[in-house]
């Protein structure tokens, strides 16, 4: 394997230059963990289901095994933004956005107005 070159572009943005055959593999790599994502989300589906509890929608738990948390995953499920959901809870943008990238943890007040507002069970969110 060659070693990768780093040029930077004329508005200083550093570029990664790397043999072809390595991005194909890289790109093969990503679709295989995209795929192992989306079936431990399938399974975790049909575990919950056997348990009788409410289940997380197959996109919203691969979006967490992405890297999103939870919030952030239901809510880009439920096809809304910050700003929308900011306003229809009451909660500021900033916190909200504090809250999905974990820096901040919200009070079960808080909890339960966004899960309102996302039409979902306030567990998915605890």
């Amino acid at each position: 394997m060659g070693a990768p070159q780093i040029i930077r572009s004329p508005s200083g943005e550093e570029l990664v230059v790397l043999p072809r055959a390595e991005y194909e593999a890289l790109l093969e790599r990503a679709d295989h963990e995209a795929e192992d994502a989306d079936d431990v989300a399938i399974y975790d589906a049909r575990k919950a289901e056997l348990a009788g509890g409410d289940v997380l929608p197959p996109e919203v738990s691969a979006a967490i095994l992405r890297g999103d948390s939870r919030l952030k995953a239901i809510r880009e499920w439920r096809d809304k933004t910050q700003l929308h959901l900011a306003f229809k809870t009451g909660i500021g943008q900033g916190y909200l956005s504090d809250l999905e990238s974990g820096r901040r943890t919200g009070t079960p007040e808080t909890i339960a107005k966004l899960a309102e507002a996302l039409n979902v069970p306030v567990e998915w969110l605890s």
